[in-house]
């Protein structure tokens, strides 16, 4: 039987979110083309993703915990090679900087069809069909792969999880060496203690009318009280205010927390499209005709500055009760 194979991420064995995603809606897909789920894990702690995969539908996980060192060439040759050995038609991948660097490299050594940032996928007569946002999110463009292999990345935070236990078996893989014209220099820890934006239930974001980079303490305040995640727009990173790794919208996160707060951001589309199945969304902001009202549950028609402090004092007495 052919398989659909997912390219999976994890931190030490422990799966990342939108890659639990992957699994349900590849399970899903998998059934109505009657297809073999498995799962492709590098690094340190591969094998231990078993028992979060096995909850989603794979039925097989080969784990490349040999290669630990991040290498694009070595990466997406491996994957490459498990979906020749193993038949795969289709392959998956979350739309994360990792999933579409190495999904990328792969399509194009293997002359696969490849849709990019997908918000919807199904199967239909064997072939995959998505709808991915163009513009900015102004337009849904829908997508039929008509190769012999078709490959995808879905939107993290975009599909719900939804629970197909099995028993998984583990085999343990180890790719044939490739020649590699890039070499890993170093890794750069983010900041100790901070959750990746695209797992934290709640994040308090904050736009270029922050200031300068002194004046996110505010804002890191207020999201310690609330037990939240530190966002940003994009002027407030390029800006240099604050790390990329904290941006949200198309060229940053794609975040889903269950409470968004948005501090000084007018609402472009850009930041919108990361930002936008946020369950609610609170804004605050001096200009009444933002754009970021027509996205917001809640508005506040004030300055930050005044606002932000005096959330902060509300949440340590809620979170103190």
């Amino acid at each position: 039987m052919s398989a659909l194979l997912i390219l999976v991420e994890h931190t030490n064995g422990k799966v990342k979110k939108y890659s639990l995603e992957l699994a349900s809606k590849a399970a899903e897909l998998a059934g109505k083309c009657n297809l073999d789920l498995i799962a492709l894990s590098f690094g340190e702690g591969a094998e231990n993703t078993k028992a979060e995969l096995e909850q989603y539908g794979v039925k097989k996980i080969f784990a490349a915990s040999s290669l630990s060192a991040f290498n694009s060439e070595q990466y997406s040759a491996a994957l490459v090679q498990v979906m020749q050995e193993q038949s795969a038609t289709c392959v998956l991948g979350s739309a994360s900087p990792f999933g579409k660097d190495i999904l990328g490299r792969a399509a194009m050594k293997a002359n696969a069809g490849l849709a990019t940032d997908c918000i919807a996928i199904d199967c239909d007569g064997g072939k995959l069909k998505a709808k991915r946002p163009i513009f900015a999110g102004k337009a849904i463009v829908d997508v039929s792969l008509e190769s012999k292999i078709q490959m995808a990345t879905l939107r993290p935070n975009t599909f719900p999880l939804k629970a197909q236990a099995v028993t998984a078996d583990v085999v343990a893989f180890a790719p044939v060496a490739v020649a590699s014209r890039s070499e890993l220099v170093k890794i750069e820890e983010s900041e100790a203690g901070v959750m990746d934006l695209t797992e934290a239930d709640k994040i308090i974001s904050a736009g270029r009318s922050i200031g300068n980079a002194d004046n996110f303490k505010m804002i890191y305040d207020c999201a310690k009280a609330l037990h939240a995640s530190v966002g940003a727009s994009r002027a407030a990173v390029d800006a240099g205010y604050i790390g990329h790794d904290h941006q949200v919208g198309q060229t940053g996160k794609t975040v889903n927390p269950s409470l968004y707060i948005a501090c000084g951001i007018s609402g472009a589309i850009q930041h919108f499209a990361g930002m936008r199945t946020s369950k609610i969304v609170v804004a605050i902001n001096k200009d009444a005709d933002a754009p970021i009202f027509q996205h917001a549950d809640y508005g506040i028609v004030a300055d930050m500055f005044e606002v932000v402090p005096e959330l902060t004092k509300a949440f340590q007495g809620l979170m103190s009760e």
